[in-house]
């Protein structure tokens, strides 16, 4: 799922994530990734996100499992889903109180 927000941030956005919940990915540091429950690494929500001037996009989706084949990147994830789609609203009202 992509959306976009306009603002201006009173904050660095990586720390606008981390109060999100989301820390960078350890093998990909141009994304972010916050795992479902404390128990596993799997599920997660994996986050990329983009800006020019004061727009930024965010492309969400949710992994359930780990790739299944060495050297492969295709996995199990949820894109469009209703669980995707609160979980952006979710993103929206937490950064939205850093808007300048």
């Amino acid at each position: 799922m992509k959306f976009k927000v306009k603002m201006s941030l009173k904050r660095n956005i990586v720390d606008i994530l981390r109060n999100c919940g989301y820390r960078l990915h350890p093998k990909d540091q141009k994304s972010y990734i916050r795992p479902v429950s404390n128990i596993s690494f799997y599920p997660r929500w994996h986050l990329y996100i983009s800006n020019e001037d004061d727009i930024y996009t965010f492309k969400i989706h949710l992994d359930q499992k780990k790739v299944s084949y060495k050297g492969q990147t295709a996995h199990s994830g949820d894109y469009d889903e209703e669980i995707v789609k609160q979980e952006a609203k979710r993103i929206i009202n937490l950064i939205v109180k850093y808007n300048k």
